[in-house]
């Protein structure tokens, strides 16, 4: 038993906890906690240009690897409410993040001190627990206790709030004889697994929905063979994409109403029994419910008992880690295969993997400005298959998913619920962090570029080297598409003519922000592409100052100002605006009775930017 700082006892937790990067913003109210990190040098420290990439940092470190726990700290007052964002983008897709906050000291709490705030009731929506620490003995407790919650059942961040005087004083802490607290989560029975194994072998037409929790788990291998093993189609939501490999032949697609494929919503529409593993039925992926379910049942396995019926009832419906309840299905399935009672599946798997090989959307164009599909078509051929994504939300991300191709789990890092525009570029430099070997290819639009285009310094100082393509049309994309309902398009525009921009320079005139020079004056290189016969060369020059600079180099793709990106209110109803390739003339296509107006839009001059001054 030695006696120390709470602060010290706090930082051994860690340590032993497994933490070896922190990322966060000192002040005055966390200082103490700074002081002892100093003072240990085990854990690295990477500071953040705003404490909401602090926590997006975090947020990215945790997602990129298995087994890691980002941690973000910041101050009193601000600090912990700019990082609410992230605890609530961490809460909504079950990642594991750690938020430390200092704060006001205990006798100055409720009587409006500077920078003091009660985060502890603001941040308990958005956390799994969230505890401002009153007691200085308690400190390494619960920071015990926070790692056991973060990881046992759904993963979620936690946050705790210390007093600076909580900080300071000296407790008795026994370092030689801590230990984790073993997790928990739950697991299927034997029962169960034979059960959903029997109504799976007794549907005509059944596709495995494979979720995020099946990447938590660490069983993308599990579910692969458990595939392979029944025949089974896999649809991969957003958070599942990499559980199979995009050219597994099982890989039947993704579902829903934006980030979805045409062959994935077909193959649903044509499914009775679905199986769903790690999920929650999130309506992107389902629209209503009523079209959704209509005509199938359903099999939901999660490791949460309130995610069980939280969307719809299923019709069984199991409380399991994926892992655990996978490990059953493939021993049932076996023994079933063994005595020659496991359906065969060769017909309807055949079938789907036909549509996925006829009914593909068109990405080759030659225009000027360049159309958003061909850039990721040409992403498909110069990126390998171990290439990690990031992105988070807006057009960019929805056409990301529908035209890239991810072959690994975890090589696709999205905030799938919360989508906060900025989380792209911060959540990237995490990722990096965490694995500094993977290729990490950041995707954004120019707002969610914009909204944190700070954080690039980060990355030119600490040597973060990543590749961020940013398609720019200089628009709200995603917000001016859902305009057309209203039949307007308000305040989405981006574009006006810099006056700063050269005249004999490479900026593209009423395209406004130029992102090149921003990028640079940020300490990273930056490249500006804007017609098809540069893509290669671009690629080539980028991944040349990646690996020379060791900085983030931004690949700017100038993108005409409006094309609309196939999506709907139903999932047997997206709209496809662009033409369509169809391999196979039999297959229907369902075309939009507003295409031809979607297209002449699409064609249309773009708005004038508006007057500079």
């Amino acid at each position: 038993m030695a006696r120390m700082k709470a602060v010290d006892a706090a930082v051994l937790v860690l340590e032993r906890e497994g933490v070896s990067l922190a990322f966060g913003v000192p002040g005055a109210a966390i200082n103490p906690l700074y002081a002892a990190l100093r003072a240990r040098g085990s854990i690295r420290h990477i500071l953040a240009r705003h404490v909401e990439g602090a926590s997006h940092m975090a947020d990215g470190y945790s997602r990129a690897k298995a087994g890691t726990i980002g941690v973000c700290i910041g101050t009193s007052g601000p600090a912990g409410t700019d990082m609410i964002t992230g605890l609530y983008a961490a809460q909504a897709d079950s990642v594991p993040i750690l938020c430390i906050t200092g704060q006001a000291p205990r006798a100055k709490l409720y009587k409006e001190d500077f920078q003091a705030i009660d985060i502890e009731t603001i941040a308990r929506p958005v956390t799994k627990w969230a505890v401002t620490v009153r007691e200085p003995a308690l400190v390494p407790m619960v920071f015990q206790q926070a790692f056991h919650v973060m990881r046992s059942g759904r993963p979620g961040p936690v946050l705790i709030d210390l007093p600076i005087d909580v900080q300071l004083a000296e407790i008795e802490f026994d370092e030689d004889t801590y230990a984790s607290l073993p997790a928990y989560k739950p697991q299927a029975t034997r029962k169960q697994a034979e059960k959903a194994i029997a109504m799976l072998n007794a549907a005509e037409r059944p596709l495995i929905v494979a979720g995020g929790g099946i990447i938590n788990a660490d069983a993308s291998d599990l579910l692969v063979a458990f595939a392979e093993l029944t025949g089974v189609p896999v649809i991969p939501t957003l958070m599942g994409w990499g559980s199979i490999p995009d050219d597994h032949p099982l890989m039947a697609g993704m579902v829903g109403l934006q980030t979805s494929h045409r062959y994935g919503n077909a193959t649903f529409l044509e499914s009775n029994f679905v199986f769903g593993i790690g999920n929650r039925w999130a309506n992107r992926h389902t629209g209503s419910v009523e079209v959704y379910t209509r005509g199938r049942r359903f099999v939901h396995v999660d490791i949460e008992p309130t995610q069980i019926g939280r969307v719809f009832g299923p019709d069984f419906g199991i409380v399991s880690d994926a892992a655990a309840a996978l490990r059953l299905f493939i021993e049932v399935a076996g023994e079933l295969r063994a005595e020659g009672k496991l359906r065969d599946r060769t017909d309807w798997a055949g079938a789907c993997l036909h549509r996925k090989e006829s009914m593909l959307r068109r990405s080759h164009f030659d225009t000027v400005p360049l159309k958003p599909q061909r850039v990721y078509e040409e992403m498909n051929q110069v990126f390998d298959r171990d290439t990690c994504y990031v992105t988070t939300i807006g057009l960019s991300q929805i056409a990301g998913a529908q035209f890239l191709h991810v072959y690994r789990p975890r090589n696709w890092i999205n905030c799938g619920q919360a989508g906060p525009l900025g989380w792209t570029l911060p959540a990237a430099l995490g990722a990096r962090a965490a694995d500094p070997d993977r290729k990490i290819v950041a995707l954004s639009g120019d707002y969610d570029f914009q909204f944190m285009i700070e954080e690039l310094a980060v990355g030119a100082q600490y040597k973060l080297p990543y590749l961020h393509v940013v398609v720019n049309n200089s628009y709200l994309g995603l917000i001016r598409q859902a305009q057309r309902g209203f039949k307007m398009d308000f305040e989405v525009s981006l574009a006006f003519d810099n006056i700063n921009a050269a005249p004999d320079g490479d900026a593209v005139p009423g395209y406004g922000v130029d992102h090149v020079a921003v990028a640079e004056g940020l300490g990273c290189k930056a490249i500006r592409v804007k017609s098809p016969n540069e893509f290669k060369s671009a690629f080539a020059e980028a991944e040349r100052l990646m690996v020379e600079h060791q900085v983030p180099v931004v690949l700017e793709f100038i993108l005409e100002r409006v094309t609309n990106i196939a999506m709907g209110t139903e999932v047997d109803s997206v709209n496809e605006f662009e033409e369509i390739l169809c391999l196979d003339p039999s297959l229907s296509i369902r075309r939009s009775q507003e295409l031809g107006a979607s297209e002449k839009e699409a064609k249309a001059p773009a708005p004038a930017p508006a007057p500079a001054g």
